[in-house]
């Protein structure tokens, strides 16, 4: 037990002082928990919070859908590729044990937690690189827990988190095949690294796998076929840990695959030489993307003195280096960014890899430290970092609190050259103890002010401000919503995203909100083809906000959002959640048909009025052609109308209609159409950017022309008595509306129409997880459609049938049914879900098989191959003993 504890107690320490670091700089800075700043920016605010909700809500049963299906998001959508990349950071399960209003610490405590272990795990391996005093490899592992990728990018991304932990972890299982042990532990690290991120895990893997080959090629006295084996060795780990974590890649590369494309970006080429030397340098944070490798003062002057230690073999220097600047490089160079993301430029920053290149730094500075270097090697160091902050001193990287660390760095090279010359010297414990106390505080608040500095830098970004998410606000939005809900009967749609981009999963409700990496493309496209708005070019879809479009979704109540910022409940006309209909087979002839008071029978092909009334299976709209009235003479294109700027600059902010003196011409452009009095007129102009105002009402629009972002159809008002709707479009700068942008919905149209579908709706319906179950209408034929974007993997049967692949008719599910038919039945099941789990047992097959020979050799086998290790590789690298705190394996 004793040597348990002592084992255990660098390990121990570096956790405690990095985790205490990182509370000690939010503290002073009045972050969250310690104050009342909110640590929810980014896609911490409208991703994970809401995910770590949604996760909260599965593990307490309080929510439809499970970890197969989404109910509540996108009005349906695949989850298990959004469970297995966002939430399987195993300290993200911690949820559970808080109440829902507390979600936002425990998902601080994913930050926080993986900082420690991160630390704690690298301790151990540089005990394995070299051995040495635990505490000094605890004190050089706090720079790792708390490097600058820590602070600029992981902290915003729980999962990534994991990919700190990641790193040293899978060190020390390549560590084991250096020395040809634990091959079956080492596979289970390997497949633990890859079911907790994948992502980061890939990165991790390959930094690891290029320091365990400069361990064996800088190796001494090593036979090129024992580097072989080694090398074999840990391929062979690798192959079977990929094979146990198949069902995590499967599942999320078809989840991927079956996605909206993220925007097309690409890569600017490398940042300025200097600009990237500079992030060497704590406590700055450059004036564009730049990877983020500061891993603490120790670590800096250590790295900078690794080619001056003399007692470092030369091939060990050369080896090391070229590694470091091989990596470094890598970040920078295209081909090499591609290779370290997973052969795709990321829509963001180019360099979340960076954590590797601070965890070589780690290692490099305790290969230094691990052979004692003297003074003047440990001076020459501190020179160097003199001259590199010299040459960046007017890089934008470079403040007063560089200078203020830098300066402190006289403490740590101090203490460091006090503890070398007393181990070298055998000097007394006092010294040591003194020297050992000294670079301690010097490392706690020099991290902990490091940390401040960046979190304070960050503060002052625009982009980084918080979001409101599970605020009181938003806590008594929440218990409205749970009293109105309807599910399954109809949705309670939380409407446009108002406290995050996932208010669904964040506040309840079954909206149309959804962001995330694996937004289907059939789901986006469904939506926005009838006429919901979305953002990221439709990475993160928006609630439906019209009539027409919440009636197909079947949504019964929404919010409704006001200009001060506010938003009350309203109750809306529901169509049927799963309705039969005899004509989807035939196009959509036959439908029901409403008629229409006025204006064109038929909405005209191809816009947005006609894919709903196709969807709803009834004409419901007029859509009038528009006369230009007043303001800046529009000009007519092929495919619409090009409004100039307009010409008085300003713009009235209120939500009442600007007007004007008698004769002044009103800013923007003035059309007129005619609709049935009484209507309920609407307006769709999805790359609008501008003012849209009519029937003294007005309302801003976001949309850009290249397709990023787009408006959905919103309500412009009531018609008047004399069926005059004068619309004006105050466009940001020239732009570019449709030829029929204005539709109506005269008096009772679309009442009618979901009547008509509520007669041939179904008598019961009930969702559980991942399936639905529908008693339909006596003696049904033709089609069932179901209010649910047609997502591949949805298998249905009829009457107890075999299920079969659902089809789709306007985006949503259809499934065919046969005449009669009474009952109908669908499952979800992930695409990629069956190869995964097949190739995860074959995994397993193999892990037990080597675990079971393992066992069964005798103890004169294993005491032969201990033998015969001790004899093929006697000191493996007298440069890189194997071994755990102070001691060395002999």
């Amino acid at each position: 037990m004793r040597a348990i504890i002592k084992r255990s107690a660098a390990p121990g320490l570096a956790a405690l002082l990095s985790m205490g670091a990182y509370c000690l700089a939010l503290a002073a800075h009045g972050g969250y928990p310690f104050g009342t700043r909110s640590r929810a920016v980014n896609d911490l605010g409208n991703q994970f919070i809401p995910f770590h909700a949604r996760l909260w809500d599965l593990l307490h049963g309080t929510t439809s859908g499970d970890l197969f299906f989404n109910w509540s998001s996108g009005y349906g959508v695949p989850f298990l590729a959004d469970f297995l990349t966002y939430l399987m950071n195993p300290f993200s399960w911690l949820v559970g044990l808080f109440p829902r209003p507390l979600v936002e610490f425990p998902v601080f405590l994913v930050t926080l937690l993986s900082i420690g272990l991160g630390a704690a795990l690298m301790t151990v391996f540089l005990g394995r690189l070299a051995p040495g005093p635990g505490t000094l490899r605890a004190l050089l592992s706090v720079g790792y827990g708390l490097c600058a990728w820590v602070l600029h990018d992981g902290f915003a991304d729980p999962m990534w988190m994991w990919g700190l932990v990641s790193l040293p972890m899978t060190g020390i299982a390549a560590d084991w095949c250096l020395h040809r042990r634990r091959w079956v532990a080492g596979t289970a690290l390997f497949a633990l690294a890859w079911a907790g991120n994948f992502y980061t895990a890939a990165m991790a893997s390959l930094a690891t796998a290029s320091v365990l080959l400069v361990r064996v090629v800088t190796a001494e006295g090593m036979p090129v076929g024992e580097r072989l084996r080694v090398l074999g060795r840990a391929a062979s780990m690798m192959v079977t840990a990929l094979a146990l974590a198949a069902p995590v890649l499967t599942v999320t590369f078809e989840a991927s695959r079956a996605a909206q494309p993220a925007p097309a970006w690409t890569y600017p080429g490398p940042p300025p030489l200097l600009d990237q030397l500079a992030q060497l340098l704590p406590g700055g944070r450059g004036a564009e993307e730049l990877p983020h490798i500061f891993a603490g003062m120790p670590g800096l002057l250590l790295v900078a003195a690794f080619p001056f230690v003399r007692a470092l073999p030369v091939r060990v220097r050369v080896g090391w280096y070229v590694l470091a600047v091989a990596v470094a490089a890598s970040f920078v160079w295209e081909p090499t960014i591609l290779l370290w993301h997973g052969f795709a430029l990321p829509n963001g920053s180019p360099f979340r890899a960076a954590f590797v290149l601070s965890g070589v730094v780690v290692m490099m500075a305790w290969l230094a430290l691990a052979r004692r270097p003297r003074a003047r090697e440990l001076a020459a160091g501190a020179g160097l970092v003199a001259l590199l902050a010299w040459v960046c001193r007017d890089r934008p990287a470079v403040g007063g609190a560089t200078w203020i660390l830098l300066a402190g760095g006289g403490i740590v090279l101090a203490a460091l050259i006090a503890l070398t010359a007393a181990r070298r010297h055998a000097a007394g414990a006092a010294v040591r103890s003194a020297a050992t106390a000294a670079l301690t505080c010097a490392v706690l608040l020099g991290s902990a002010y490091s940390a401040y500095s960046l979190i304070a830098l960050r503060d002052t970004i625009a982009w980084f401000r918080p979001k409101a998410t599970l605020s009181q606000r938003a806590l008594a939005t929440r218990d409205g919503l749970a009293a109105r809900d309807d599910w399954p009967r109809s949705r309670t749609d939380p409407g446009p995203h108002e406290f995050a981009n996932n208010d669904p999963l964040l506040i309840g409700g079954q909206g149309g909100s959804y962001y995330s990496s694996y937004v289907p493309a059939a789901t986006a496209r469904a939506l926005h083809r009838l006429g919901a708005g979305w953002y990221i070019k439709g990475r993160h879809t928006l609630s439906l906000e019209d009539p027409v479009g919440r009636a197909l979704m079947g949504v019964g109540s929404y919010l409704a959002p006001h200009h001060d910022g506010g938003f009350t409940a309203q109750n809306a006309r529901p169509g049927p959640l799963v309705s039969v209909r005899r004509d989807l087979l035939r196009g959509g002839r036959g439908a029901h048909r409403t008629a229409v008071p006025g204006g064109p029978r038929t909405s005209p092909a191809g816009t947005v009025f006609a894919r709903q009334e196709r969807a709803l299976g009834a004409r419901v709209y007029e859509v009038p052609a528009l006369a230009p009235a007043a303001g800046t003479a529009p000009l007519r294109d092929t495919s619409g109308w090009m409004l100039p700027a307009r010409k008085p600059p300003g713009e009235t902010a209120g939500g009442e209609a600007p007007g004007g003196a008698a004769g002044r011409e009103a800013p923007g452009t003035t059309f007129t159409a005619r609709c049935t009095p009484g209507g309920t007129a609407v307006w769709y102009a999805p790359q609008f950017a501008g003012q849209v105002s009519a029937l003294g009402r007005w309302t801003r629009a976001i949309g850009r022309r290249d397709g990023i972002t787009e408006n959905p159809v919103r309500i412009l008002g009531t018609v008047p008595a004399d069926g005059a709707v004068p619309v004006r479009f105050a466009p940001d700068g020239p732009q570019h509306i449709p030829e029929h942008p204005i539709g109506c919905l005269p008096p009772h149209s679309l009442s009618d129409a979901v009547a008509a579908l509520r007669a041939n709706g179904l008598v019961k319906w009930n969702t559980g997880g991942h399936e639905l179950v529908a008693a339909l209408p006596p003696h049904s034929s033709g089609s069932a459609l179901i209010a649910l974007p047609a997502v591949p993997g949805w298998g249905c049967s009829v009457d107890g049938g075999p299920s079969r692949a659902a089809g789709s008719y306007a985006g949503l599910l259809a499934v065919p049914l046969h005449p009669g038919a009474s009952r109908l039945s669908c499952a979800y099941t992930p695409p990629g879900l069956l190869p995964g789990l097949a190739a995860g047992g074959a995994g397993a097959l193999a892990l037990v098989a080597v675990a079971t020979a393992a066992r069964r050799r005798g103890r004169r086998n294993r005491s032969f191959a201990t033998r015969s290790q001790t004899m093929t590789i006697p000191q493996i690298c007298q440069n890189y003993p194997a071994g755990d705190g102070d001691r060395a394996v002999p």
